[in-house]
């Protein structure tokens, strides 16, 4: 049997390629298959449902603040995803939520300063067991111009006085939506837009949502849809 002698340059070059480190470092995956809701609770019994490769979460009378989480929970990440919502309905996209075990108090601000800058509508509120709370990022189409900000859902509210950002979010279109959550700080962007950057240790774990905001009894807003898509994270 004859072996081939290999040049000693191309032999270097495969012992350098066989010693060379793994690239290890967190890449992105997606949530998201397309397809189905594979990996997603409803909690709530909002009507999402996926149609054209995308989540849509579709307003009707007579329901709750409905939530459609992963069933896996996250602590550290780097989430990218794509939203468009219709005018008339609020939303937002939850990170490390949870439900509550039992009922729960909590203060609560709707994001209204005085003009001393200090918190104008702090109130008491209690929660029911079972209640699904958390982080939010606000997805606000209204000319309040809210979304991006850290919310608290079913709990504190406001974590940071909330600005006018309007011109970030482009309604009735496709928005990317990037938000970093890492230890106890917070960052978004909605289309490159920086937002939101906020330190609160609160909550360390829970997960991920996109939320059907109920409409009590207006006949506007039936129908009214929020879209999610290419959903993507990367663990840190």
């Amino acid at each position: 049997m004859k072996f081939l002698a290999l040049p000693l340059t191309v032999c270097f070059a495969l012992f350098l390629a066989a010693c060379a480190p793994q690239d290890e470092s967190p890449q992105f995956v997606d949530l998201f298959d397309g397809q189905s809701l594979d990996g997603w609770v409803n909690h709530g019994g909002g009507n999402f449902y996926v149609a054209d490769g995308m989540i849509v979460g579709e307003a009707a009378p007579a329901l709750p603040n409905s939530f459609l989480h992963t069933a896996q929970p996250y602590d550290n990440f780097e989430l990218i995803l794509e939203i468009k919502i219709d005018p008339l309905l609020n939303s937002g996209i939850q990170i490390r939520s949870n439900v509550y075990a039992e009922e729960t108090t909590t203060m609560r601000w709707g994001g209204k300063v005085n003009k001393d800058g200090s918190k104008a509508d702090v109130r008491e509120r209690v929660w029911e067991a079972g209640r699904y709370w958390g982080y939010q990022i606000e997805i606000d189409p209204t000319d309040r111009g809210w979304s991006g900000s850290l919310y608290e859902e079913g709990a504190r509210g406001f974590l940071h006085a909330p600005e006018n950002n309007a011109e970030a979010l482009k309604v009735g279109e496709w928005n990317q939506f990037r938000i970093i959550a890492n230890g106890d700080h917070f960052q978004t962007w909605i289309n490159g837009t920086p937002i939101a950057d906020v330190r609160d240790s609160a909550t360390a774990t829970g997960t991920i949502a996109l939320q059907l905001h109920g409409i009590g009894k207006s006949t506007e807003k039936i129908g009214q849809k929020v879209r999610m898509r290419n959903v993507q994270i990367k663990e840190l």
